[in-house]
């Protein structure tokens, strides 16, 4: 619920505060201006670092390797082009973050620490796990034995 908040209320007022800011200093026309500017910006960076994460990713796939990275980057690129796309200075500075070929790598941590993090639950006590509920130890995976009806489908 609190990050809805965040999400909802905090992001577009400091996205508002900032056009305020940014509009007193160097004026209306020329702050609306360099919105059209990062958006018009932004499209070519999607276009060009789409086309070059889409590249790495056929290259991938050709080599019969995994492509973790490669769909990792084409994320951020989506996500990035959202940010860029959407009219505020501090959504376009985590865009091009997301986006930049010298900044990706960083956002990638980011994001894969974040994935990993929600997968696999957060570690913050010893007998919490992500549904909130106390755990009952190491989970034990068991054999079924010569009586047990394993329910499965066949696939050719």
């Amino acid at each position: 619920m609190g990050v809805l908040v965040v999400l909802f209320i905090l992001v577009p007022l400091a996205e508002i505060y900032v056009l305020i800011q940014v509009g007193q200093v160097i004026g209306a026309l020329w702050t609306v201006l360099l919105l059209i500017a990062v958006s018009v910006l932004g499209s070519y960076l999607i276009k060009l670092e789409g086309a070059r994460a889409w590249r790495a990713l056929r290259n991938a796939l050709e080599s019969n390797r995994m492509p973790a990275r490669e769909l990792v980057d084409g994320a951020l690129i989506l996500i990035g082009g959202t940010l860029l796309l959407t009219p505020g200075f501090l959504s376009d500075a985590l865009g091009l973050f997301c986006i930049l070929p010298f900044t990706r790598p960083l956002a990638r941590r980011v994001l894969v620490g974040f994935v990993t993090r929600k997968l696999l639950g957060d570690s913050s006590g010893p007998s919490s796990n992500s549904s909130g509920s106390s755990s009952r130890g190491p989970r034990t995976r068991q054999r079924p034995g010569p009586d047990s009806v394993v329910q499965g489908e066949v696939v050719d």
